[in-house]
């Protein structure tokens, strides 16, 4: 199978990526912030090495993930979810340069959480990649893809949470606020893990009944999200 990237939507990835760190900087307005610029790296760079690899090695996949939400015959309330994440998504983006170095609404976060955000954004980079190798069906729409041949996957980091995808997202919400020094952004990161949550409960109420072999996969793997907690 050949790349799925239409031009429209290689072009929208390549403008999207070049404007990230205008955006982050722009907002801060210190082209010199280093955390600014360390996380615009990390983010540039788990996005190119996403795609780069989808593109070589699983183009199903990545037409999969272009998917807009309401063409996989999800329910009307994950269709909420979706939205209600992507606006929060872009507040949590915004309030991290205009929280940490603009206006500086909350106090400074010191360094050990600094370089403990950092840590974390490491394990959200090895968590994601590995969700998207171990998983050819990881699909941002909830919905059983009959049509490509949907199965439960138990391996790799699979084998340690249920949901490890929804973990480098949390990862990500909790570990770019503490390297940037944002309590705001941090605050909201934790509205967005309680959403991912919530949409956790949902995901697997679905798969418990329409994929053969999930129920017996929920019992084998205790944790939905975070290892020894939940």
């Amino acid at each position: 199978m050949t790349s799925t990237l239409s031009p429209g939507k290689l072009l929208f990835m390549v403008l999207y990526l070049a404007l990230w760190p205008v955006l982050v900087l722009a907002l801060a307005g210190d082209w010199r912030w280093v955390a600014g610029w360390i996380f615009n790296i990390w983010f540039v760079s788990v996005c190119v090495t996403t795609v780069t690899w989808l593109f070589l090695r699983d183009p199903a996949l990545l037409a999969e993930r272009f998917r807009r939400p309401g063409t996989g015959g999800e329910s009307r309330g994950d269709r909420l979810i979706v939205y209600a994440l992507v606006v929060g998504f872009i507040a949590w983006i915004v309030l991290m340069p205009l929280d940490a170095k603009r206006f500086h609404w909350t106090r400074a976060l010191p360094l050990p959480f600094n370089v403990l955000g950092g840590a974390f954004l490491v394990l959200a980079w090895g968590f994601m990649v590995r969700s998207f190798t171990d998983n050819p069906f990881l699909s941002p729409l909830v919905r059983i893809q009959t049509e490509r041949g949907h199965r439960v996957v138990t391996t790799g980091v699979y084998g340690l949470v249920r949901h490890p995808m929804y973990l480098a997202a949390v990862l990500m919400f909790v570990g770019a606020p503490l390297l940037t020094g944002s309590i705001l952004a941090l605050i909201a990161g934790a509205l967005l893990t309680l959403l991912l949550a919530v949409r956790i409960v949902g995901e697997e109420q679905l798969l418990i009944v329409d994929l053969p072999g999930y129920d017996e996969y929920r019992h084998r793997v205790q944790y939905r999200l975070v290892p020894f907690i939940w």
